[in-house]
């Protein structure tokens, strides 16, 4: 599922290449993604805020894609809303965590996807350094659906 998931991402979002994210974790409740700062470094030797915000997005979507093959399930997954707060600087490889929300959330979103074909999932990302400072602190919502929007 996670070879399935990073083909996914370099496939159908082809800046995730660029990037050099790859998939660094994921115990089925926490998901992890990485992206080297080499590739993602600003003017003053530290992560790109676009690129922070592009991996955290990255890892919201991966989550709920990864959420939707476990229960069997295929959708368009798009984000509706973000916030994101840059509180330190990041000055080595971009690494992100966001967790499956809590089982009433995750079960009451599958049961509205079932039924309506459209469902909505709000999530948390971090990036934390090796002391365990919290350096971003991002939160999305997505939105699931099962027919393409129109253009």
């Amino acid at each position: 599922m996670l070879e399935a998931l990073q083909n996914r991402l370099h496939q159908d979002i082809p800046l995730t290449q660029h990037m050099g994210i790859e998939i660094h974790s994921y115990d089925g409740e926490t998901l992890s993604l990485k992206a080297p700062l080499d590739r993602n470094i600003n003017h003053k030797q530290t992560a790109f805020g676009g690129s922070l915000y592009s991996v955290s997005v990255l890892t919201g979507w991966s989550l709920i894609y990864l959420i939707l093959q476990e229960a069997n399930l295929e959708g368009h997954i798009v984000i509706q809303k973000t916030e994101t707060h840059f509180l330190l600087p990041v000055s080595t490889d971009l690494i992100t965590e966001c967790r499956v929300p809590n089982p009433q959330d995750k079960a009451r979103f599958l049961k509205i996807y079932r039924r309506k074909g459209l469902a909505r999932l709000h999530l948390n990302v971090a990036i934390t350094d090796e002391k365990g400072n919290t350096q971003l602190c991002f939160e999305g919502d997505y939105v699931v659906h099962k027919h393409p929007l129109p253009n």
